[in-house]
């Protein structure tokens, strides 16, 4: 059901040659590129047309307009199941609980007598913001996209999914309920490249936004590409991960579940254990092929996702050397189940999301953990971030000298403009002084 690769017994490569060691899945967001860029640019040039025919075409639905009806996302969250509606308002809750400490603040320091500099942070001015609707509902990415646009300030905030038959050409009612509970009333049908390319160039109906965030498939990821310089985005999210690091004293049946937890959004999902314990391995594949079995969607997605090239167990020689496994993977979720779990997840440099003994799985940072889901994939964790607070503000330095503070540099950077050949950077300092510079 899922492959095996030992690294035991040897010294394990260093940087890039252990990544190429590791699993990981086949997504060519270059190859999408090419077909999504036609479509976006007939979002650009026939606007809400495109949009509706892109509706027929791709989701089955005849839309008559593309910006979903207010009353439509009242309707919503009063037929919301209540104890749905409790689980969201909860997940809500906590989430702006961890978002809001993120804010940040303004600060000027002051570098000299009469010369300051001011770093002040202003939200973006508008973002959309995407919920898929693929093969399953996603609620809690509306959460996760719209509480820390929301705390950071953004004035303007709008969303978009896929528009559903099976729902009138609305998007699914759970992600409209969504929106409703946290104050979004504007929401638009529309998926995939189509609702990033409303977004980036705007429609009749839709305001182009500054930045465009949240998950999605490859044509989402392409799109992003595609418009990346003319809009923010957060990331190209590829297919989502697991790595579990384990040792001798995890429980095979949890590390089992959890494994499983994330094959079940995708067959491309990757399902990854680093363990030094070669009985906890083999009691992990006794655990799945139960309850794989007893999963709902076991032939669809979870045990291609198993099955393929992207998920294995990977024996290391200790716990130490499974840290630099994963560190060298950098999982978008990595679950920490050792001895001392809270020591070994501290020295993790690499991961979207560390989470931490046998009571934090990624299930619970998926909905209500306060922690953000719209994390860094396809190893990117070595660099990005998962979204939050920061990702919709700008820092701005505002520099403030007096002619005093300027006189007192003033050679030093007609000195530096100089030694570049930039001569006209050192005349304008040069102006103000009568073309004399104090100290030179």
């Amino acid at each position: 059901m899922i492959s095996r690769i030992d690294l035991r017994g040897k010294a394990l490569p260093e940087g890039g040659a252990l990544r190429d060691l590791l699993p990981r899945a086949d997504f060519d967001v270059t190859a999408a590129l090419e077909k999504v860029r036609p479509i976006c640019e007939d979002v650009h040039h026939r606007g809400d047309a495109a949009l509706v025919e892109y509706a027929q075409r791709f989701d089955g639905v005849t839309l008559t307009e593309v910006r979903v009806p207010a009353r439509a996302i009242a309707d919503a969250l009063e037929q919301l199941d209540p104890e749905v509606r409790a689980a969201l308002e909860e997940s809500i809750r906590r989430a702006r609980l961890v978002h809001r400490v993120q804010r940040r603040s303004t600060r000027t320091t002051q570098v000299v007598p009469g010369g300051t500099v001011t770093e002040k942070w202003v939200p973006v001015d508008r973002v959309g913001l995407y919920a898929p609707g693929g093969r399953s509902v996603y609620p809690s990415s509306v959460i996760m996209n719209v509480v820390p646009a929301q705390e950071a300030g953004v004035p303007s905030v709008a969303l978009a999914s896929p528009a559903q038959a099976e729902f009138g050409g609305l998007p699914h009612p759970t992600i409209l309920a969504a929106c409703a509970l946290l104050g979004i009333d504007e929401v638009y049908a529309a998926g995939g490249a189509t609702a990033v390319a409303m977004f980036a160039y705007g429609t009749e109906s839709c305001a182009p936004a500054n930045m465009v965030t949240g998950p999605g498939n490859i044509w989402v990821a392409a799109a992003k590409r595609y418009f990346a310089g003319r809009i923010g985005i957060d990331a190209e999210a590829g297919p989502t991960e697991i790595a579990v690091l384990a040792d001798d004293t995890a429980d095979p049946s949890h590390v089992a579940a959890d494994l499983i937890s994330q094959a079940e959004h995708d067959p491309l999902a990757a399902a990854v254990l680093v363990t030094d314990s070669a009985a906890l391995a083999d009691a992990v594949e006794r655990e799945l092929v139960p309850q794989v079995d007893a999963s709902k969607h076991r032939t669809d997605r979870i045990r291609p996702a198993l099955a393929g090239r992207q998920s294995a167990i990977v024996l290391v020689d200790s716990v130490a050397d499974g840290l630099t496994v994963v560190d060298a993977y950098g999982a978008e979720h990595l679950e920490i189940q050792t001895a001392d779990a809270a020591a070994v997840a501290d020295r993790v440099r690499n991961a979207g999301a560390v989470f931490v003994g046998a009571y934090a799985p990624v299930s619970l940072g998926d909905y209500c953990a306060g922690s953000n889901h719209v994390l860094p994939t396809g190893g990117c964790a070595c660099h990005s971030s998962g979204l939050s607070v920061q990702s919709f503000l700008r820092g701005i330095h505002v520099v403030d000298y007096s002619r005093e503070a300027l006189a007192d540099v003033a050679h030093h950077v007609v000195t530096l403009a100089e030694a570049e050949d930039l001569p006209a950077h050192g005349a304008a300092i040069k102006a103000r002084f009568g073309w004399k510079v104090p100290g030179k």
